[in-house]
């Protein structure tokens, strides 16, 4: 038997909340919201919209960044990274939609800081499951799920938006 996922609309209220206290606390002009393709960008423009911020989300492909692309049998599909002109001093807020292992949020990392070094980078997740293999956490999760083994949640969008369960037993 299978878990029920939550509802994405009332998830994307939490993860708003959260981040209106995660801007005033940063100084809402110094925060640049990017996402993590696909997911990631997906609630990120929403999010910005939600938050009524200036310009245009941030979306990183991590393609390239990726330490596990062969192991888990992913296919590298190629999208280009859009980010401010400058993240030099900035608050970058990473987005993404499920923070499990902490590999994809690591690769994003890594290609923020090519683009240049922000005054600090925080992390907003729609779904945190334990199963970290890195020292990452999240600084504002809308909801924390726990699975079983051999199970995956993955965002499915970009509209509607929802939660679907992956492998596993139905």
């Amino acid at each position: 038997m299978s878990a029920k996922l939550p509802d994405v609309p009332p998830l994307l209220d939490r993860l708003a909340a959260g981040l209106e206290a995660l801007l005033a606390d940063e100084g809402r002009g110094r925060c640049t919201l990017v996402g993590i393709h696909s997911g990631g960008v997906w609630l990120a423009e929403a999010l910005h919209q939600r938050l009524g911020l200036a310009g245009a989300p941030g979306a990183l492909d991590i393609a390239f960044y990726r330490d596990d692309l062969a192991r888990s049998g992913m296919q590298a599909r190629v999208r280009p990274s859009r980010l401010p002109l400058t993240v030099d001093d900035r608050v970058v807020i990473l987005v993404d939609d499920v923070l499990y292992t902490g590999r994809t949020v690591r690769a994003a990392l890594n290609e923020v800081f090519d683009y240049g070094r922000p005054a600090a980078v925080r992390l907003a997740v729609l779904v945190d499951r334990p199963g970290r293999e890195l020292p990452i956490a999240a600084d504002v999760a809308a909801t924390r799920l726990e699975l079983p083994a051999g199970q995956r949640v993955k965002l499915q969008g970009p509209a509607p938006l929802r939660l679907v369960l992956e492998g596993g037993a139905p």
